[in-house]
């Protein structure tokens, strides 16, 4: 059996916590004023996503393996055959969204889908920061 990721562990112990807070706030059982509706816990509004800001430093050691094939002018893949932009100077705004849209699969190239679900939102925002700064 493979121990539990840190991030399973983690959601492990926020359900254990959310749980334990629950039935700490529900009334006692022999409480006749209690009903079903008393004890579901309202959701509070979403918050609207913050833009991150992106650490341009962190994000070129970040970009490292992105020079591999961006990083070469005039570079073309063999099959399929492409041309593979150049990224630096672009605009933050395209970059963060470009590699969204490879992480959600609403863009397709298998290459820059892999690429892309490796990254956090943090990460991304530091890419971005890094490659617009560059000309």
């Amino acid at each position: 059996m493979r121990p539990l990721s840190i991030a399973a562990s983690l959601a492990l112990v926020l359900v254990a916590s959310a749980v334990t807070a629950q039935n700490a706030a529900a009334p006692p059982a022999s409480d006749p004023a209690a009903t079903p509706a008393a004890t579901v816990p309202i959701a509070a509004p979403a918050a609207a996503p913050t833009a991150l800001s992106g650490d341009a430093t962190r994000g070129k050691g970040l970009t490292y393996t992105c020079r591999g094939c961006h990083g070469v002018e005039g570079y073309k893949n063999a099959y399929p055959s492409y041309h593979v932009p150049k990224l630096g100077g672009q605009s933050e705004v395209y970059l963060r969204n470009a590699l969204l849209e490879y992480r959600g699969a609403k863009r397709k190239h298998p290459t820059m889908q892999a690429q892309a679900e490796s990254f956090s939102e943090q990460d991304i925002a530091d890419i971005a920061a890094y490659l617009s700064s560059i000309k």
